[in-house]
């Protein structure tokens, strides 16, 4: 019983957790919206950025149009994506406009204090900003509803994979911007949003404090030796045969503190030389006999 309870508390923490984490990046994306984007006429993609270029053009309420256009959309994942994938934009969908509304006053109180003349200040403070509330809201599966709809049927019905549906929906609306606005601000939408998608990354899944190695050599008692003296850290072994030589061996795997790598290798390579390692980024572990030795556990 105590057991259930310890779970369901810790399920709650966890829905507590990144409920906080979505509302707090909503209202910072539409806060960078009013803060930086409108007033810069900076089109990023979406459709708040559709929103941007249809005002310029007819004058028709940037606000308006972006409750529009999201309503629209969520009748088309109904009818097209169904139930299910409608669920997972329907909150976003709502609460990002009216964020938006909310944000607007702020915003131009705000910008009585922090109006910069030199756009390089602006385009990097929108970047952080940009980044850092996407990434809020991404780290756990929800969206601001939107252009993300469009992303999903293209990825239904053309067959793009979600990465290349986003980069042509957005650029097709940076290139709406950058018609009416010019190649400057439309320079400064795709600074912003690269910058943004790498912020993004990080905070979907961390900074890697960690190397995963993947060695075979044959001189697996020594380079055993070295992560269990020098290192001090554990490892795993996987049997392995040689696609070309059809030679049997081992892999071993094993997990090293990033201030560690270069010493690693210069070690391995010096007992080894034809030593085969393959190294990637460590972003989380779990388990293991040696978790004290690694910084982000």
């Amino acid at each position: 019983m105590k057991k259930e309870e310890k779970i369901s508390k810790k399920d709650t923490r966890e829905i507590i957790v990144t409920g906080i984490s979505f509302v707090l990046g909503t209202f910072c994306l539409a806060l960078c919206y009013n803060l930086f984007f409108v007033p810069n006429d900076i089109v990023t993609g979406g459709m708040s950025g559709l929103a941007i270029v249809v005002h310029e053009l007819t004058n028709f309420n940037a606000q308006a149009f972006i409750y529009i256009s999201n309503i629209v959309l969520l009748l088309v994942s109904y009818i097209f994506l169904g139930k299910e994938e409608t669920q997972r934009v329907v909150i976003g969908t709502f609460l990002y406009p009216l964020f938006i509304t909310f944000t607007s006053p702020i915003a131009y109180l705000l910008l009585k204090y922090i109006s910069f003349s030199e756009i390089l200040i602006t385009v990097v403070l929108a970047s952080i900003l940009y980044g850092v509330s996407n990434g809020l809201v991404y780290k756990y599966g929800y969206s601001t509803g939107g252009s993300d709809v469009l992303v999903r049927l293209l990825c239904k019905y053309c067959h793009f994979s979600e990465g290349k549906g986003v980069i042509l929906v957005n650029i097709f609306i940076i290139l709406a911007g950058a018609f009416v606005f010019g190649i400057d601000t439309a320079t400064y939408a795709v600074i912003i949003v690269v910058i943004g998608s790498l912020i993004v990354d990080k905070i979907s899944l961390g900074i890697s404090n960690c190397k995963k190695f993947m060695i075979y050599t044959r001189e697996e008692a020594k380079v055993k030796k070295i992560i269990e003296q020098d290192v001090k850290t554990g490892y795993t072994i996987f049997p392995t045969v040689g696609g070309y030589s059809h030679k049997k061996g081992a892999m071993i795997m094993c997990v090293i503190r990033n201030r560690d790598v270069n010493l690693f290798k210069a070690k391995i390579l010096e007992i080894d030389p034809s030593a085969f390692f393959v190294i990637n980024d460590c972003y989380e572990v779990q388990g293991g006999v040696k978790r004290s030795n690694l910084p982000f556990l």
